[in-house]
């Protein structure tokens, strides 16, 4: 490739990216500005490119400049924070990674990469201020949050969940919580906290997967003032929850870098703040919940496996709803006497076929996929007092209220789910048959008692 036409191509790449682009040679002098660049600072190419940066330099003092830093250092700067004042007076936030430009021996210039993050950082402040408000609403007297009271369920893995929970309140220890979304992780960390010695104090949410890792870092630990361009003293989520407890929602998500630093503050029981020198003591209780399995996620890399056993202290497995058996029914009457004082209406129970269709509904979303199907239905009801199954609003199964027979369509679940289901819907018509007797109803499955009693068992089959 000619020198020309590969100059050119560079010349495409550069101007094409999406991230500001500023080389300044070592006398200085900008060289290349492209227009991501000046779009980001709000300049025109002409008055930068070629011109002395320090002349072009006016709402942002020198001292704070990575490029001359840089120039003069001939040290890179890393996934540094900026805020200043493009030449228009509005405030822009970035992150930048600026280099120096050595070739043969020889320090030839500084080149600057940045990432707008203006709006990114409006949002993180608007979470904050919410957050805020949530948390002082969530521990003012007239609102204490969820406790044990609140889960329900008969099933016995949602019970261990529930034990486990109930010892985790006796004492410090962090905790980690896995159970698909939907399945009440937050309900159960509430509910460790509000039952524990620390209910009079903090309880803070924050998701990891909701922000990226340079504002999740500012909003866990805080910033300090002068610590990058446009800093305040702002205390992070640690120091607000101090002497109560922190849930840190999908630890999956975070960051691996952002992991070692939680690593160090769970071990030293101390937070520094984003730019800051001064090591600020914290007293917190961390439980952190994962929406995937925890082995997955740590032979995946996604979880520092030191962190793993830092967290994995008390471990609680919330069971997914359609291994809940009866717990069901339990929820959807429960949501149904929810939604009949929240829309007005008066339903009395839900019919024997509605019933079924519920509960062999896999349940994706869990326990909150069940309370909106209720709310959806329940919306589109007049005046009726059951719930049939022509009113509840799931699409999976068809049924044939004739021959009381359900068609799956097999696209929906996975293969051992489909095989379970089917298992256990001969069982609850053999022991239709034999009324309720389980021996003979062992006997018209080809089973022995026990293996019945087991598979009964399993798919929380109670009869009289």
């Amino acid at each position: 490739m000619k020198e020309e036409i590969y100059s050119e191509v560079i010349e495409k790449i550069i101007e094409s990216i999406d991230e500001g682009i500023h080389f300044i040679d070592k006398e200085g002098k900008t060289i290349i500005y492209n227009n991501s660049m000046a779009k980001l600072e709000q300049m025109d190419k002409k008055d930068v490119l070629n011109k002395s940066f320090i002349d072009v330099l006016q709402t942002m003092e020198i001292k704070n400049s990575t490029l001359l830093k840089v120039l003069r250092n001939k040290k890179p700067i890393k996934d540094n924070v900026q805020r200043y004042l493009n030449k228009d007076g509005k405030e822009i936030t970035t992150i930048n990674t600026t280099i120096p430009i050595v070739v043969e021996n020889e320090l030839i210039g500084a080149l600057e990469i940045s990432k707008d993050m203006t709006q990114i950082q409006a949002l993180s402040e608007q979470i904050l201020k919410l957050e805020e408000t949530k948390n002082n609403k969530l521990h003012s007297p007239e609102k204490l949050g969820y406790n044990f009271e609140d889960i329900i369920g008969e099933s016995d893995s949602i019970k261990k969940a529930i034990k486990i929970s109930k010892k985790a309140c006796k004492s410090d220890a962090t905790v980690l919580i896995y159970g698909e979304t939907g399945t009440g992780k937050e309900l159960i960390s509430q509910s460790i906290h509000y039952d524990s010695k620390r209910c009079d104090q903090p309880f803070i949410a924050q998701n990891c997967a909701a922000l990226p890792e340079s504002l999740l870092e500012g909003i866990l630990f805080g910033t300090s003032k002068g610590g990058f361009t446009g800093a305040i003293d702002r205390p992070g989520l640690f120091e607000q929850a101090n002497k109560g407890t922190i849930l840190l929602d999908e630890i999956n998500s975070m960051p691996l870098q952002l992991q070692a630093k939680l690593l160090r503050v769970l071990q030293e029981g101390y937070v520094r703040r984003v730019g800051g020198t001064k090591d600020i003591p914290v007293d917190v209780r961390v439980i952190a919940t994962t929406n995937e399995n925890p082995i997955d996620i740590l032979n995946e890399g996604k979880l520092r496996k030191d962190l793993y056993y830092r967290l994995n202290v008390i471990y609680i497995q919330i069971p997914p709803l359609r291994e809940r058996g009866n717990d069901i029914l339990l929820l959807a009457n429960k949501f149904i006497q929810k939604y009949n004082k929240k829309l007005g209406k008066n339903i009395k129970y839900i019919s024997d076929i509605g019933s079924r269709i519920l509960k062999n509904h896999y349940w994706q979303g869990n326990v909150r996929e069940l309370e909106n199907t209720i709310y959806s239905s329940m919306s589109m009801m007049d005046d009726e007092d059951v719930l049939t199954e022509d009113m509840i609003n799931i699409n999976e199964y068809k049924t044939n209220v004739a021959e009381n027979m359900y068609v799956i369509d097999v696209e929906a679940k996975p293969l051992d789910w489909i095989v379970a289901d089917i298992e256990e819907r001969y069982i609850n018509e053999a022991l239709d048959k034999a009324n309720d007797n389980v021996t003979k109803a062992a006997a018209i499955l080809g089973l022995c008692r026990q293996s019945l009693q087991y598979k009964m068992k399993k798919y929380s089959i109670r009869r009289k």
